[in-house]
């Protein structure tokens, strides 16, 4: 009796154990079996750990050498502001013979770290396809609270038209794109916070009128009003006041509130598993550009939480992704 006890036991536990490896390697199997779909994740933060531990999924090479054939232009400063110098680092072809659309990618880190290198994959690829690309610095939460961020990325743009002659790239032709945090600054200066107004540490704008041509947003928060930011210490920390002292700061800085039918196309990718900024922020956000008439794309990657780009295969979807949607926009 107590033989056929254990062995029913084993006999569930072994089911349990295949029933979880086939749910395990059924997401890369599917990417292998249909490698022009979307990649589909694993749901728990857990479980993508797991993949990569027993080598069912790739990291992306953080730090690439950098090609020949690619000049890096390391450390350019935009901006000293109270002795803080913030810099850029551009990245371009060699060859190039004619002013190229350029690419700036923002980094995310909360609002409380911004290491410009992190997107190094992406400004080398989209350098060796044609593209100008940057990455730039801004001041974090340690420095200040908002709006010291979003005004530096401002300045920053501003940098960036009046530059397109010395570094090579046409100014009129102009991409922010980033993720997390980075994705809320790309948006917030892509759809002209304050109306490109400027403040005590705010440089000054451009004598000559452009517009960013193209947004790319990767799970960055959209709308600071709801109920998920108005309870995040995250977006709390970074606001320096609550919802309740400052309700009209909450909407100030909600990159949503800008829109308006004359904004740049826009590219959203959102992991739906994402539990650090939930994928509503994203809905949201294309129920908006959809009301307004501008032009949009989104995709929703099925069970990948935030963050989800340092999977390999998800970063070869998002490149492909964002080359499709630049050379409709931008080229």
């Amino acid at each position: 009796m107590k033989y056929k006890i254990v062995k029913r036991i084993l006999k569930s536990l072994l089911v349990l154990l295949v029933a979880f490896c086939t749910l395990m390697v059924t997401p890369r199997l599917w990417s292998v079996l249909n490698p022009e779909k979307t990649p589909v994740g694993y749901h728990f933060l857990a479980l993508d750990y797991l993949a990569f531990m027993v080598g069912l999924e790739d990291l992306i090479n953080k730090t690439p050498a950098i090609p020949k054939e690619i000049e890096e232009l390391k450390n350019i400063e935009y901006k000293n502001i109270n002795g803080k110098s913030l810099q850029l680092d551009l990245y371009k072809s060699r060859n190039l013979t004619k002013p190229a659309p350029l690419l700036v990618f923002i980094v995310g880190g909360g609002w409380k770290s911004a290491d410009r290198e992190s997107y190094l994959v992406y400004l080398l690829a989209f350098a060796k396809k044609g593209y100008v690309t940057a990455t730039v610095s801004y001041r974090v939460l340690k420095d200040a609270p908002y709006p010291a961020c979003v005004e530096d990325i401002h300045d920053a743009v501003q940098w960036f038209y009046r530059n397109g002659e010395k570094y090579g790239y046409d100014p009129d032709r102009i991409a922010l794109i980033g993720g997390s945090a980075g994705g809320y600054l790309a948006m917030m200066a892509a759809y002209e916070w304050k109306n490109s107004g400027t403040t005590a540490d705010s440089a000054s704008v451009s004598p000559f009128r452009h517009r960013i041509k193209a947004v790319v947003n990767s799970y960055g928060p959209s709308d600071l009003t709801t109920e998920f930011s108005r309870t995040n210490s995250t977006v709390t920390d970074f606001l320096a006041h609550s919802y309740a002292e400052e309700p009209a700061l909450y909407k100030e800085a909600s990159p949503i509130h800008y829109l308006d039918k004359n904004d740049p196309p826009t590219m959203i990718l959102h992991g739906t598993s994402d539990q650090i900024v939930p994928i509503s922020q994203s809905d949201e956000l294309k129920a908006k550009l959809d009301s307004l008439g501008v032009p949009n794309v989104y995709y929703k990657v099925p069970l990948w939480p935030h963050t989800m780009e340092v999977i390999q295969r998800v970063n070869v979807y998002s490149e492909k992704k964002m080359s499709d949607f630049f050379e409709q926009y931008l080229k």
